[in-house]
């Protein structure tokens, strides 16, 4: 089974703490991955306004957030300026290429984009992506590869714009196989390459699932019929800080079963372009998670 490893880095923290820890976790392992970087100024802190959000304080306790992510982490952008990551730690991008991995975007300001770009006009949603290039660009000094869309969300002009920046595949949304998408009436030739399997954060909390059991959840989900293989989406945060240990776990089980760990560049270069469906991406549920995530729609378009 082919699994492509997408690091979703999403603070300061993550990409001064978490990075260096997977770079290190992954060059044991020989594993290659595709790290997605938030580029801009980190404004977590800035979330808590999403108190209101169904399912949100549940999800909080359930997942200890502040022991993940440090109160500092969550004061930034409220009551301490929010460091300009792709500036301040341009370095560990840099670091993370030359290691052999692939490097692209995650967003700018990981907050604006998750809590406003469903509901953004095309020029916000162009200034957003293009403040993200612009900071890869001036961190790492090529072009980038890939983006994701931070917190599975976007607009209708995310995916034309994918397009029109020159990027031939993203991760933005949940689903089951890659797909051409296309939303509300806009279409692009920009492959999504869906995250197709469970989160930690969704499922530990849940079901009697803890961090001593989870990596044997997300296994078997990942031995599930796929045409052509999973997405396993993690974060800096967790996977490569408190749940490090997970991580490996997961590697090993991955290994000793012989599936192939690739980036999301390995998986589109796997892929039979021309065969692959047009469908509609549409608002869904994820259990465990709360509000609605862009998800990929069940039928092809006609």
């Amino acid at each position: 089974m082919n699994i492509a490893l997408k690091v979703d880095v999403d603070t300061y923290r993550g990409t001064l703490e978490g990075v260096p820890a997977l770079l290190e976790l992954f060059n044991r392992y020989q594993v290659p991955a595709t790290f997605l970087f938030s580029l801009g100024p980190d404004h977590t802190g800035r979330a808590l306004r999403r108190v209101f959000r169904p399912g949100f304080l549940k999800k909080v306790k359930r997942t200890s957030v502040a022991s993940h992510y440090g109160y500092k982490t969550l004061m930034y952008g409220v009551l301490l300026p929010g460091p300009h990551i792709g500036r301040k730690a341009g370095t560990i991008l840099r670091q993370t290429r030359a290691a052999g991995h692939e490097v692209g975007i995650h967003c700018y300001d990981h907050v604006r984009w998750q809590d406003f770009v469903a509901r953004k006009d095309r020029a916000w949603t162009a200034r957003e992506l293009q403040r993200a290039y612009d900071a890869f660009v001036e961190a790492v000094g090529v072009n980038p590869t890939t983006l994701g869309a931070a917190g599975w969300q976007l607009n209708k002009h995310v995916i034309s714009l994918e397009e029109q920046m020159g990027f031939a595949y993203a991760s933005d949304i949940r689903g089951h196989t890659p797909f051409y998408p296309e939303i509300e009436g806009e279409a692009s030739r920009c492959l999504q390459i869906p995250t197709t399997l469970p989160t930690l954060d969704e499922l530990i909390g849940r079901d009697g699932i803890d961090e001593s059991n989870v990596a044997d959840r997300v296994f078997a989900a990942s031995q599930k019929p796929s045409a052509y293989g999973h997405v396993y989406t993690l974060h800096a945060e967790l996977e490569g800080m408190q749940l490090l240990p997970v991580m490996e776990a997961l590697l090993q089980k991955w290994q000793a079963n012989g599936d192939s760990l690739i980036t999301l560049q390995d998986f589109y270069q796997s892929l039979p372009l021309e065969q692959l469906p047009h469908k509609e991406i549409v608002w869904g549920e994820v259990e465990g998670r709360s509000g609605l995530v862009a998800t990929e729609a069940a039928l092809p378009v006609s």
